[in-house]
């Protein structure tokens, strides 16, 4: 999903924050509502109410009003917002959108802020660097976590069937897909979910194979020929019952409680090591974390350490001092810190790793020892996706399922793939 912002607009944008700077604190001081907007489940919104209480309790006089979706709704109603100039003051940004966002000025510069607002000195160098677009820094990292499969460990149990490992290859995971399917003792129930159309299971097995998804300079980093192989596999999958049917499939809506694992569909799913926590709050049976398969047993892994997600200050807001200070306090402040957990990520700050770790329960630290754990699998940060990339996501994932439902070929899916990104990311 793209946005268009005119340079009427901008520029208007532009003038009415000189405006507002040329009024002095004082003017800012009055202004005590803060609109924050997120993504994510039901569980991280009680955990951001929390924090947001804790921070108005600090805070005599403050008003925050939150409000969150899932995340194929939560696009189209940010750019909607900040195309009506209407934008809430704090945005949940992710790594695949910050750069379009930011280059289409809907975004304010934050390092201005740094020390005096911002206390980012014990944050990792490299997650700071990945909040940055053109030098200029526009995302405070809330966490940092890494691609995951998530494993129904009890299912597997009663199956009598042995868990994926670090090991396992796709191969294989095509075979204990298959054998949890056929083994019966759950109805309706399979081996995994399909997983062709998960950006970052893709992207993941393009960087096994020495590939990527997009460039630095902005261009599509794979071919046609890997995106074929990519959808022929899934489609073996299919054929052999390892994963869900197509029509179980299209029912997700990119939502912890739409997954075919929540609803009781998968014995695997894949996710984001944040969102264990997440998954394991609306899943009674006991849940665990292992990798991406491996392409062949000597494979290097495709995962790296990424930012969970950013929080974002609108260049439109009238109270940036105030937004600025409601981040920092959400990534900084002990209290909070133990409230958020490790639900958007192990914590940046050090001091705040420190806390968490002392508190953690079994769950969380579940996600924590993934990370940490995930070795010879993990590998460099890619640079930001460009602007179209979370178009680029639509697209693979409407594709994959026109695959899955026999529209196209494989070979077929991967053509028009590369085809549809590749004018994507033309179009800038």
């Amino acid at each position: 999903m793209t946005f268009r912002v005119s340079r009427r607009n901008f520029v208007a944008g532009g003038a009415t924050l000189l405006s507002l700077s040329a009024l002095g604190t004082s003017a800012l001081a009055q202004e005590t509502r803060l609109r924050l907007l997120w993504w994510g489940s039901q569980p991280r919104a009680d955990r951001t109410n929390k924090v947001s209480e804790l921070y108005k309790a600090k805070n005599a006089g403050t008003t925050i009003n939150g409000e969150f979706l899932g995340w194929a709704d939560y696009w189209p109603r940010l750019a909607t917002q900040v195309a009506g100039r209407n934008a809430p003051d704090i945005i949940q940004m992710d790594y695949r959108y910050i750069v379009e966002y930011a280059r289409r000025g809907a975004l304010a510069p934050l390092e201005s802020y740094m020390p005096s607002k911002l206390q980012l000195e014990d944050f990792d160098p490299a997650q700071i660097e990945g909040g940055k677009v053109d030098g200029h820094l526009y995302g405070i990292s809330l966490g940092a976590n890494s691609a995951a499969t998530v494993v129904n460990a009890a299912a597997f149990k009663e199956a009598g069937i042995d868990m994926p490992t670090q090991k396992t290859t796709w191969e294989e995971f095509g075979k204990i897909g298959a054998e949890m399917t056929k083994a019966g003792k759950r109805k309706g129930y399979f081996g995994f979910a399909d997983g062709s159309g998960v950006e970052p299971a893709l992207e993941n097995y393009l960087r096994q194979r020495g590939k990527a998804l997009y460039t630095a300079d902005s261009k599509i980093a794979f071919g046609p020929e890997e995106a074929s192989e990519w959808f022929d596999m899934w489609a073996k999958f299919r054929e052999a019952g390892a994963c869900v049917t197509p029509d179980v499939q299209a029912l997700y809506k990119d939502t912890i409680d739409t997954s075919p694992l929540t609803v009781g569909k998968a014995a695997c799913d894949y996710a984001h090591s944040n969102q264990f926590v997440g998954y394991q709050a609306m899943v009674k049976d006991k849940l665990a974390l292992t990798n991406y398969m491996r392409i062949t047993p000597d494979s290097k892994g495709g995962h790296y350490r990424k930012p969970s997600m950013f929080f974002s200050v609108s260049a439109q807001s009238k109270v940036m001092d105030q937004a600025v200070d409601y981040i920092n306090f959400f990534v900084k402040n002990p209290d909070a810190a133990v409230i958020l957990d490790v639900e958007r990520g192990i914590p940046e700050s050090k001091a705040m790793r420190d806390v968490v770790a002392t508190k953690l329960d079994e769950t969380g630290k579940v996600p924590l020892d993934y990370v940490a754990g995930l070795g010879d699998l993990a590998g460099p940060l890619p640079p930001p996706p460009p602007t179209g990339a979370g178009e680029g996501q639509l697209i693979l994932r409407n594709i994959a399922e026109q695959v899955a439902f026999g529209q196209l070929t494989p070979s077929d899916g991967g053509k028009q793939l590369v085809t549809e990104i590749t004018q994507i990311l033309a179009r800038g």
